[in-house]
């Protein structure tokens, strides 16, 4: 759960922000967008596999 305290001198703007900073640090978009469709299971590993090829080619 996020949470974001109010600092002193703080405009609500400046707070939300944080907020959305720290949502997106967590990767709380990534997956709402994620569970917002239904992905078939086969989908669900292809797109694995490709990030996993993805990751192998940046090492090496």
């Amino acid at each position: 759960m996020i949470r974001v305290k109010v600092r002193s001198n703080e405009s609500v703007e400046q707070m939300v922000r944080r907020f959305k900073k720290l949502c997106e640090k967590e990767g709380l978009v990534r997956d709402i967008k994620r569970t917002s469709y239904y992905e078939k299971p086969s989908e669900r590993r292809r797109r694995k596999v490709r990030k996993s090829m993805k990751r192998i080619q940046k090492e090496g």
